[in-house]
This record gives C-alpha cells, structure tokens and sequence, in this order.
C-alpha cells in the first residue's frame, strides 16, 4: 500500500526539479474527494487545460442521448449531421467514437468549429482518408467535433451549453467546455519546457477565442479534484444521469481492440473511454493507468501527461493535471504514470 503524502510527494518533486511549473493531484472515493493538492505557480482553484482528457467528458454528453433515446451509434452519422456526405456519410456514429471512422486527419479551425454555420461547411469538404471500420487511427479533434455536431442537432443547443447544463451542473461542477473570454481568468497558461515545445499546436490553448471555442477532442478546463469528481460519477452516477445499462456498456464494453500504431498493444476502446484489460499491457495504454490498477479500470488521457481514471475494484478515482509542454511524450508519459501507480495502490494491502 502506498500514502497520499508519497503521491504529494512526486507531483512536488516534479515542481521542484523543473519537470513542469504547475500541477494538481486528486483523489476521490465515495462521491467525495478524499485527497487534493496543487503545487508550483498555481492555486487550488486554477484550472488546468485536460486536452484529450476533454473526450469522455463529450462523450457522456453522448451517452445522455443515447439514453434519451435520440441517438443510435449503429446508424450512418450522415442522418445527424447531413453535411457528411457520400463515403463520409457511411460512417457510423459508433466508429466515431471509436477513431476507427477514416478521417483522423480532417481539418478544424478551434473559431470554425464553434460556428455551426462554418463547422457544417468545412465537414462538406472532408474527405476519408482509409476505410472506415479497418483500423485504429487516433481522432485527435476530427471526431469531436462531429460529435458536438450531434449534441446540438439533436438538443438544439450549443454543445458547450449541453455540456454545462447536462454535466456540469448536476455535478456542481463549474463550466468546462467553452470557458467565454471574461471568465478566463484562473486558468492556468501552458508553459513550453523545451525550445521544440514553443511551437506545439496545443499552446494555441493559451488563445482566449480558442478557450472560449471549447474544442471537444481537447479543451476543457478543469482542476484535477473536479476531473476526479466526474469518474466518481461514472462509477456511482448518484444523479442518475444515464441509463444503467448505457452507463455500463461505456465503462465496461470494449468496442475496439485495434493495435494503437504508437504503442502496438491493443487500444480497449469503449464508446469513449479507454478500458486497462486483463492481458498485463494496461501501462501502455497511454501512460494512465498505474500498475495496480484493476482489469476493470478505465479513463483517458490528455496531451502533455494529464490523467483521468476510475477503478471499480477500489472505488477510487485519480487526476493529475499539469500545465507543461514538452516535446518529449515519453517522459511526460512516465511521469504521470509514475503518479498514477502510486495512486493505484492506495487501497491496495502491502505484501
């Protein structure tokens, strides 16, 4: 068993050697957050970018609709969202959701996309870039937004509105999809820590009309005791937000078993999350999931090493958050994995 004073101790040793300027680590069970600290140059109550860790937080969205009974992820997305086309068209809502729709590479302006006008007409000039259903590719923002597409065809509703209204809100959670310019402040800004870094797409996160955006695939801003909150959700859903059913099938059903071409093991992709898996590879799947996490766990990642999980053997959900970019993905990897294995043994008896 490990303490939380041992996992306080590693984030602020981050801070301390110059790994990042600032981070977060929390940890919740019961519904409740059990253990939170910030270290560096931030506070408590500042914000983190979560990038990619953004995408259950739409998804849930997704799953509201689903329970709702508005959305089948086995039909054609052209039947949502018309713009898409011919061959595009033919793609499942389901594949979307899996990044196995053929069009990782489609693109989005962070302004465009949060104009439906303009956001329906750049999907009319996407085209499939392989076929649908053949392969994993990673959707880094390409899927998201037809996602959002979705959310505000089928709620008539701005999807950051969804989000807050749907999501946040019942959760007393703070909006975190689409944060508008004058409530800005709080958030922590991205610091490159390397000279490669400066020029990394995601410091356009730094842009107040990019945060104002909400970029589904990866611009929420959260602390990590309210990312926590959200997997304790997922694990107990005490607001009955979804349909049990629908709610298992995202937590639990592995839809997707493609090879992840960055780490050749098999992503375990549900609609949304990503699952540990019992095959003793689980510490590949981008870096989140701490070596005694159970089979059963699941979550997902952001860029630059932020985590989110849920383990149902422990009940324990876990987030770290960071505002560091760095070019160096494998180091950023390892720290947070380093983090969330002593999360991961938390509840577990020593030997």
């Amino acid at each position: 068993m490990t303490t939380v004073d041992e996992l306080f101790a590693a984030a602020a040793a981050d801070v301390a050697t110059g790994e990042v300027p600032a981070c977060q680590v929390a940890v919740a069970r019961d519904g409740q957050v059990v253990a939170f600290e910030t270290f560096g140059d931030a506070t408590d109550e500042t914000r983190f970018c979560i990038f990619s860790a953004t995408k259950p937080i739409v998804a849930s969205v997704v799953w509201m609709l689903i329970t709702d009974g508005l959305l089948d992820v086995a039909r054609p997305v052209r039947e949502y969202v018309p713009e898409l086309a011919g061959a595009m068209g033919a793609v499942t809502v389901e594949q979307v959701l899996l990044h196995t729709s053929g069009f990782p590479s489609a693109p989005m302006g962070e302004a465009e996309g949060a104009d439906p006008f303009r956001r329906r007409a750049r999907f009319a000039t996407w085209r499939l870039e392989w076929e649908p259903g053949t392969r994993f590719e990673y959707h880094a923002t390409s899927a998201h937004w037809v996602l959002a597409d979705v959310v505000q065809r089928l709620t008539g509703s701005d999807p950051r509105d969804v989000v807050e209204q749907r999501l946040c809100a019942p959760l007393g959670l703070p909006r975190a999809l689409g944060i508008p310019d004058e409530q800005q402040h709080g958030l922590a800004s991205l610091v490159p820590v390397d000279d490669a870094a400066a020029s990394d797409v995601g410091m356009r996160l730094n842009d107040p009309e990019a945060r104002a955006a909400g970029v589904p695939g990866g611009g929420a801003f959260m602390t990590a005791a309210e990312l926590a909150r959200f997997y304790q959700a997922l694990l107990q859903d005490d607001q009955h937000l979804w349909d049990p059913d629908v709610l298992a099938d995202a937590t639990s059903n592995v839809r997707c078993t493609f090879d992840d071409p960055l780490m050749g093991v098999p992503v375990n992709r549900t609609l949304g999350l990503v699952v540990a898996g019992d095959d003793g590879l689980h510490v590949l799947r981008y870096a989140i999931f701490g070596e005694h996490c159970s089979p059963r766990a699941f979550g997902h990642a952001g860029a630059h090493a932020q985590v989110g999980w849920a383990d149902p053997a422990t009940g324990i959900s876990f987030a770290y958050l960071n505002n560091a970019v760095t070019s160096d993905m494998l180091r950023a990897g390892i720290r947070a994995n380093r983090l969330a294995s002593i999360a991961s043994a938390l509840d577990r008896p020593s030997t």
